[in-house]
């Protein structure tokens, strides 16, 4: 299986597992991260998602240029016709937090991949780089637009046009990931964040996350508009007045996500 998906503790873990190939991304493992979303997205029993790379060396290498050779077909046939093969990476897409464990060097889609999440903590032994101008190409799975916005121009356009490696110090310099940790406590860390954000109420952890997405492309006052919405659309959830009962009986609140 080039990948694993666990669900424990309402966290489910997605395991990029080719480590003989430093867990890059061949059309099956593409198939199977759209699938891996689609479940987070719509179970139940998930408030949270990890992902990560199995083996020491590698979270992702980005693509597996051995088995995605240029297609048959034009790109108009592909990008305006009906697809065949899994939707582009960059379409990932789930409104319940992500969070990227990065065990290894993290290059073009796979740094990409790291970037579809909300937290991303590293190894410290973790490498960044988007390679791909080195190669006549571009990172074409969303970096170019998602990296100047995580880490602000100057530092995007560095990586970008240089296809230079950052380690994992550098990366948390510049705001591209939020911890960096031994090697052996990754899976620690990310889980202890995953179980805090997994014990919140879930439609306020989900109205959370999308006002803070939606935000980014409005205005201020617009934003504001829209959280003062969703805070009254949440105001008389059962979760919330579970909260509030929970704190005046000095007691650990039981959430439903209702």
């Amino acid at each position: 299986m080039p990948l694993t998906f666990e669900i424990r503790d309402f966290v489910a873990t997605v395991t990029l597992n080719r480590p003989e190939a430093m867990n890059a991304i061949d059309p099956e493992t593409a198939t199977q991260l759209h699938q891996a979303w689609r479940d987070i997205s719509v179970r139940s029993d998930v408030r949270v998602g990890i992902i990560t790379g199995a083996g020491e060396r590698a979270f992702c290498a980005g693509a597996d240029l051995k088995k995605t050779m240029p297609p048959a077909e034009s790109f108009a046939e592909l990008h305006f016709g009906s697809r065949i093969d899994a939707p582009p990476i960059s379409t990932l897409q789930t409104h319940k937090p992500m969070i990227a464990a990065i065990n290894g060097l993290a290059f073009g889609g796979g740094l990409e991949l790291a970037m579809l999440c909300d937290i991303r903590v590293a190894a410290s032994t973790a490498m960044f780089a988007f390679p791909e101008v080195g190669l006549g190409s571009i990172p074409a799975g969303g970096g170019t637009q998602r990296i100047v916005r995580a880490i602000g121009q100057s530092d995007a356009m560095l990586m970008l046009l240089t296809g230079d490696r950052i380690d994992a110090q550098e990366a948390l310099r510049i705001g591209l990931v939020s911890r960096v940790v031994a090697p052996e406590d990754l899976a620690a860390a990310a889980s202890s964040i995953a179980s805090r954000i997994a014990a919140n109420a879930p439609l306020a952890v989900v109205a959370a996350k999308k006002l803070a997405q939606i935000g980014g492309e409005l205005s201020l006052a617009a934003g504001l508009e829209l959280e003062q919405q969703s805070f009254g659309n949440l105001r008389n959830s059962e979760d919330r007045i579970e909260g509030r009962r929970a704190f005046a009986e000095k007691r650990k609140p039981n959430f439903q996500g209702r």
